[in-house]
């Protein structure tokens, strides 16, 4: 038995798998609202399209070969299917907007918004990734257990509702350019 106390025990580090894509990462574990917030207007037509193909091959399957379960036996069958292919179509808009995060899609927009939101808060003295009421562990935990979660989302929809540090990225390119720009505002307030 180990005779070291609850405080004197460490918890394990399990280092982040740093892509070797094409494209940069800009966070390994992104917040929920973050994904749905940097979606682009193209994955929500792409995704209105895909939960619109399952009604759409239902309409066209009875029509092509009807079922002839009278009039309240179709409509069940469509709502279901509709909640279905609505599903389907936000886990893809979810999916790729995650992937952009994980540099396994192009992300010169998603770069430049995740720049511009960090530096602003960088500049008004606020947490980067948000405060959360979790202790460090249960930050720990919940990042081990969703980081590139997007990646396997079609089986296992798993997605990251917690505030913590830990995004696989180095946060000093924020502060460096919030010195930066703060430097600019004053030197241009004083000429």
């Amino acid at each position: 038995m180990s005779s070291q106390t609850q405080d004197q025990q460490q918890t394990p580090y399990i280092p982040d798998k740093i892509p070797s894509g094409e494209y940069p990462l800009i966070d390994n574990d992104p917040h929920f609202k973050r994904v749905v917030r940097y979606a682009r207007p193209e994955d929500w037509a792409l995704g209105a399209g895909v939960a619109a193909a399952g009604p759409a091959l239902m309409l066209y399957w009875e029509k092509m070969s009807p079922s002839f379960v009278g009039k309240g036996g179709f409509a069940p069958i469509m709502r279901l299917t509709g909640a279905v292919g609505l599903t389907g179509g936000f886990l893809f808009v979810y999916s790729r907007s995650c992937h952009r995060f994980y540099g396994a899609r192009e992300n010169r927009r998603e770069i430049e918004m995740d720049m511009r939101e960090m530096v602003d808060k960088a500049k008004r003295g606020e947490p980067l990734y948000g405060t959360s009421t979790m202790t460090d562990y249960m930050q720990g935990v919940a990042h081990r257990n969703s980081r590139y979660a997007a990646t396997f989302i079609g089986t296992l929809p798993w997605f990251n509702f917690v505030n913590h540090p830990y995004h696989g990225v180095d946060t000093a390119k924020y502060f460096r350019q919030a010195e930066l720009e703060l430097e600019q505002e004053r030197n241009g307030k004083s000429s």
